[in-house]
């Protein structure tokens, strides 16, 4: 028998409110927010994909901080993870024994953290260091995905407020370094099958060999498909 927590002791009653609110919501309300709570996750990664697209304009090191937004989302993904087993809390539809608008999901299925909410919140975290707009409309959305979850009768107010923390930050912790090392890395995927995905300038600058004139003296004359000097 697995012991498990039960955190209808924290938050319990405001858990109530909100669930015995949406069963007396009107029905689009509901399936707009039980869609979202579903779905919406896909919204962020379609956020990264803008994200990484024009931060391929910008330079090299840019895509690469770009790229590395899943990367830190995953961290955040695994640590919230870990603090499942951790923790061990009954999702509340299971201690409260209430009518949800989703099905409760199985015990051994924990409540805390919420993974979406850190899921939502990283990537809402990470895009900021790629584009403070992008950053913007994830951090709106990830509060609508945290609101969502509690909503549908899945997790405690609890839950997402600690899945928001912990997926910020992880992010805070991963992301800064990451993109102190960001030219570094982009000079060595440079030089490998992945250079596309740092946008067509390779490496975003310009070397000297690229646009410096020849310093000697002598002339470059094409002839016969290769370039022969002149004094």
């Amino acid at each position: 028998m697995i012991l498990a927590l039960d955190g209808s002791s924290l938050d319990g009653p405001a858990y109530t409110d909100v669930v015995n609110l949406a069963r007396h919501a009107p029905a689009w309300l509901n399936d707009t927010v039980s869609a979202w709570s579903t779905y919406g996750l896909a919204f962020f990664a379609v956020l990264m994909a803008v994200g990484w697209w024009r931060a391929r304009r910008e330079s090299a090191g840019a895509s690469v901080t770009a790229l590395a937004v899943p990367f830190a989302v995953l961290a955040a993904f695994g640590v919230d993870a870990v603090l499942k087993l951790l923790v061990r809390e009954d999702r509340p539809c299971q201690s409260l024994r209430v009518t949800t608008l989703e099905a409760c999901p199985a015990p051994g299925d924990w409540s805390f953290p919420s993974n979406h909410a850190a899921i939502a919140a990283a990537a809402a975290v990470a895009l900021l260091f790629v584009s403070r707009r992008l950053g913007i409309v994830a951090a709106v959305a990830a509060a609508a995905m945290a609101a969502a979850r509690i909503w549908v009768g899945v997790h405690y107010p609890h839950d997402v407020l600690a899945g928001i923390a912990e997926g910020a930050l992880v992010v805070l912790l991963v992301m800064p370094a990451l993109r102190r090392h960001a030219d570094a890395l982009a000079g060595r995927l440079t030089a490998t099958r992945l250079r596309p995905l740092l946008g067509p300038g390779g490496t975003g600058t310009a070397t000297r060999a690229d646009t410096a004139a020849p310093d000697d003296g002598r002339e470059a004359v094409p002839s016969a498909g290769r370039d022969i000097t002149r004094r």
